[in-house]
């Protein structure tokens, strides 16, 4: 009698819909013993009532395991995980769009001589892109039985279980017999093109079109150029397209201003709202566009597929330092914040490859920090263009983030020769289909950007501010005096000024870098209430930030302040989460340490080689 069956296939094949629409609400989800990798088990019903177990297995490209997760799916098939029953079944899941790529794993099992079936999955899917599988010359090739399903709409289930229980009827004796000698991965490689090729009936223009695009974007040459080019063009798009909305939030920040200077009696609440949220907070908010600009295209790369490609691309560039495409994907997410692209190393398999690249995702250009590059190069960098649709505001942005890349890589190829030392991993990547993006998950994507933004501003950002004005406005200064020289804050700025001046760095930069460590907008805002708070008059503390840094900077200081912010360490959030995922303070100080290192290095050299140069 059948007890226990296991779906098993390479992830993206659709595993997991198959087994909720199996199984439905007759579910248990935990961990495996030993291990923080997801369990799920629930009852499948066999044609005459007979319950079974369904396991859903881990997603895996082969038995030879090479992250946590493959090796449950592996130990679980050859029933050597304590705690769990050997399935009796293989439920074999194929994405029918991607046959080739499926049956490599697929011929893995079946040598096993274990009682299977394979369940074709998404055949809408593959119809919809023009291909015409059969399903019975497949059968024929593999020597299972194999079943077309469509998960999500319950097409196929019934013959998927009635094959099942007749896989589960055969006697172990005569499922041995299908047993085969494990062969080369080269082997099933060629093995599964051809048992594609002789399954697939017709191909679709549509198809073969896909197939043409992925030989020009995924070219060894011409890919990279490709990506390096897309990236270029959107770093053009940040300035030139967000200015207009930011000029008129600037706008409305200052009639704000000016309103609560004429209704509100001066005082306390006035000077708070003005100088610190108002001037302070509004200075950050302002950028808004830029950073919804930037999302809307990171968003479009995501569901158009083309960010697993560039992924791909990554991986040979990566392997030059140790690395593999698969921290491609944790190093992407730190370009939005670098605690989501930490906490996405956990799919590295390689201890040390997830190491280094948690070591190194600081490096990446965060989110936060576009408010602060934006500032100063609208401050300091003309707006003008340097060649046919190419603007200078851009491309200074532009180098901003392969500086981040480049030195995120040098990082990586000096921690792995250090202390992270060891061989590079491989890299296999499912390349999702191409498709046009949903407009309406595109606005949702870039309304939970939008509002997450808006949220650190009215939260972290505020209070960081809030915090700093207060420290601003007292001592009251006496008359005549520099409320700034007689407050706090200002002492204690004076005090850090001593260590980065020799950098270029003025007291105000000195006040700014301390509250940045909360959030790297503070820097922002910080600067913003500091020269609100010293402003002579009202009129003055209305004027924008910008106004006041052309005015109070020289150009290498400017500078000097972009380098500085390329390399110096995010906020504390991400040196906790460092800390959680390293199981100790070693490695986040370590990182910690370097990067200020770096930062205060190229700072240094960035300004004196400015001043040098006559800047």
């Amino acid at each position: 009698m059948l007890r226990t069956a296991a779906l098993v296939g390479n992830p993206n094949a659709g595993k997991s819909a198959l087994f909720n629409a199996l199984t439905g609400a007759r579910q248990k989800i935990a961990n495996y013993p030993g291990v923080t990798v997801e369990r799920k088990a629930g009852r499948l019903f066999l044609p005459h009532g007979e319950p079974v177990e369904l396991i859903d297995l881990p997603g895996s490209y082969a038995l030879d395991a090479a992250s946590p997760d493959e090796e449950v799916t592996r130990r679980v098939i050859l029933g050597d995980y304590p705690g769990q029953a050997q399935p009796e079944v293989l439920i074999c899941v194929l994405d029918a769009a991607n046959l080739e790529q499926h049956l490599v794993f697929a011929q893995e099992l079946i040598a096993l001589g274990r009682p299977m079936v394979v369940a074709l999955n998404m055949i809408d899917m593959a119809e919809r892109d023009g291909l015409t599988i059969d399903a019975a010359a497949l059968e024929e090739s593999l020597g299972v039985p194999v079943v077309p399903t469509v998960a999500v709409r319950k097409r196929g289930l019934t013959e998927l279980v009635e094959a099942t229980a007749r896989a589960g009827a055969v006697p172990a004796e005569q499922a041995q017999d299908r047993r085969r000698p494990q062969v080369s991965l080269t082997e099933r490689r060629m093995t599964a093109r051809a048992i594609a090729e002789r399954a697939t009936l017709a191909q679709a223009a549509q198809h073969r079109l896909h197939e043409q695009i992925d030989k020009l974007l995924l070219h060894p040459w011409l890919g990279p150029i490709i990506l390096f080019a897309l990236l270029f063009v959107i770093f053009q798009a940040v300035f030139a397209w967000a200015t207009p909305f930011a000029d008129a939030l600037d706008g409305a920040v200052g009639w704000l201003i000016e309103l609560a200077t004429t209704w509100l009696p001066e005082g306390f609440l006035r000077d708070l709202l003005t100088e610190a949220v108002l001037t302070g907070v509004g200075s950050v908010v302002v950028f808004l566009p830029q950073i919804v600009i930037l999302f809307a295209f990171i968003l479009v790369m995501e569901q158009s597929g083309y960010m697993a490609r560039a992924a791909f691309i990554m991986d040979r560039l990566m392997s030059y330092v140790g690395l593999s495409g698969r921290s491609f994907i944790p190093l992407l997410s730190s370009f939005a914040c670098a605690i989501p692209g930490i906490m996405a190393t956990r799919a590295i398999a390689d201890p040390k490859d997830r190491l280094t690249t948690i070591l190194i995702a600081p490096l990446m250009t965060c989110s936060a920090r576009l408010p602060v590059y934006a500032v100063i190069i609208a401050a300091f960098i003309p707006a003008r263009n340097v060649g046919v649709g190419i603007g200078l505001q851009g491309l200074v942005l532009f180098v901003l983030y392969v500086a981040g890349i480049v030195a995120a890589m040098v990082a990586a190829l000096v921690l792995r020769r250090t202390v992270t030392r060891g061989a590079a991993s491989g890299f296999i990547m499912e390349m999702p289909r191409y498709q046009m993006p949903s407009l309406r998950d595109l606005a949702i994507g870039l309304w939970q950007r939008a509002w997450v933004f808006l949220r650190r501003a009215g939260t972290i950002i505020f209070m960081a501010t809030a915090i700093l004005w207060v420290l601003l406005s007292f001592p009251r200064a006496d008359p005549g005096e520099s409320q700034v020289d007689a407050s706090i804050a200002g002492k204690i700025a004076s005090g850090l000024q001593v260590v980065v001046e020799p950098i270029g760095f003025n007291r105000e930069i000195a006040l700014a870098l301390i509250p940045a460590m909360a959030a790297r907008e503070v820097a922002v805002s910080s600067l913003a209430t500091t020269y609100a708070v010293d402003a002579e008059d009202e009129d003055a503390a209305a004027e924008g930030l910008i106004p006041k840094l052309q005015a109070g900077w020289s150009l290498p200081t400017a500078l000097a302040f972009l380098a500085w912010f390329v390399f110096a360490p995010q906020c504390l959030s991400t040196i906790a989460v460092a800390r959680r995922e390293t199981n100790g303070w070693k490695w986040p100080l370590i990182m910690t340490g370097y990067l200020f290192a770096l930062a205060y290095i190229a700072a240094g050299v960035t300004y004196w080689l400015a001043v040098a140069a006559g800047l």
